[in-house]
């Protein structure tokens, strides 16, 4: 199973793809919505975690885009905020599975995204 990350914190996203890697996951990490697009050219996924909130660009866009070039990724948002927690997300985005806190270990976000990569 092939899992894009896109966070712009690169400690924390390198703490992610470490702990999907030792799960037998083959990741990619993209520090910004630049990097990840073109790597969503060039490549499928099976899960994208996506920071909500980049600095350098736009979440929805990235989850929008990705939607249209691999609609069956399945995108996982991470946040610090709460702005979104009505749920109005999953209206948006089609393929968009959860919303949640960066503080979620990274062990319980790698169980999340390996049912989300095996579910069909």
């Amino acid at each position: 199973m092939r899992i894009l990350i896109v966070e712009e914190k690169l400690e924390l996203g390198t703490l992610w793809k470490r702990h999907l890697e030792r799960a037998g996951c083959d990741v990619t990490l993209a520090t910004g919505q630049d990097a990840a697009t073109e790597i969503l050219n060039a490549g499928t996924f099976s899960v994208i975690i996506l920071d909500l909130v980049l600095e350098h660009g736009s979440a929805l866009a990235l989850a929008d885009y990705a939607s249209f070039r691999q609609p069956d990724a399945q995108v996982v948002f991470v946040t610090n905020t709460s702005f979104f927690s009505d749920g109005t997300l999953f209206q948006h985005i089609p393929n968009l599975r959860a919303v949640v806190k960066r503080e979620t270990p990274p062990a319980d976000l790698t169980e999340m995204v390996r049912y989300y990569a095996e579910s069909p």
